[in-house]
């Protein structure tokens, strides 16, 4: 059965690249995006692909606007199979210089964005007694590091609500993935919001020593939701860490203390 996905951000980063990795498998794949000139791009280069490709407007920030594309792909394609809450935006910032203005702003977007997403979709894939939301995170809201205390509580909000709807739509038959990447080539770090000297820089240049690309998480997340599995730790040093928090939380802030201090050093030009 031909696979029907939908993907907000889908215009670009890894939401681009999960798109064009279901679109080379043949799926039905409907990219969501609030820059129109990218997704109709993108929508062709899903096409030359091999998927039956289409772009339509979708800010997740207005439940109108993905109420709208789930009655378009009913009519176009009778369902969806798929729904990947990607959209998301970045901060960096203390407690004490994060301003409630760009608070406000990233949990609009990363975290009820994806609960817009789940909430609007969730009555399709109970008619249809199945679907899969996979719902971006972030290693940060499992790591928590200091200077990113916005993004950190967004992304750790975006798996509160993973693992909860994991349990609470199981019986439904609806399936849920959360994703949780560190750092990969992606364009995350242009639109960031913070006024850290250099940050941009400094995320950028991890960026771009990570092994790991957004055609490697893509492939990662395609499998998981093809296995059925929960969890989705690219990155082999994070998932480390993490499982050392779990299992050894004085060793683990032991580490990250040490960590931290070298990250707010670099930061503050030291």
């Amino acid at each position: 059965m031909t696979q029907r996905v939908f993907i907000t951000g889908g215009a670009s980063g890894l939401g681009r690249a999960l798109a064009l990795h279901y679109a080379r498998e043949g799926a039905k794949v409907c990219v969501g995006d609030i820059n129109p000139e990218a997704g109709k791009v993108t929508e062709e280069e899903l096409t030359a692909a091999g998927g039956d490709a289409l772009y339509l407007p979708c800010d997740v920030r207005r439940v109108t606007d993905l109420e709208q594309v789930r009655s378009e792909l009913e009519q176009r394609w009778g369902g969806v199979d798929i729904v990947v809450n990607n959209a998301g935006v970045a901060s960096a910032g203390s407690i004490e210089e994060t301003t409630m203005t760009d608070w406000e702003w990233i949990l609009d977007i990363n975290v009820l964005g994806v609960v817009r997403g789940c909430k609007v979709f969730t009555p399709l894939f109970k008619r249809q007694g199945a679907g899969t939301f996979v719902n971006v995170a972030s290693m940060a809201g499992l790591m928590l590091a200091p200077m990113m205390d916005s993004y950190n509580v967004s992304k750790a909000g975006v798996i509160a609500l993973s693992e909860t709807l994991s349990l609470e739509l199981r019986d439904a038959g609806i399936k849920v993935c959360c994703v949780c990447p560190s750092f990969f080539q992606t364009n995350l770090a242009s639109g960031m919001r913070s006024d850290l000297p250099g940050i941009q820089q400094n995320i950028n240049g991890l960026m771009k020593r990570s092994t790991v690309t957004a055609e490697d998480v893509a492939g990662d997340i395609a499998r998981a939701v093809k296995q059925g599995d929960f969890w989705v730790l690219p990155h082999q040093r994070e998932r480390r860490l993490w499982l050392l928090k779990r299992h050894a939380p004085r060793a683990f802030d032991y580490i990250m203390h040490r960590e931290s201090r070298r990250w707010m050093k670099r930061l503050s030009g030291g």
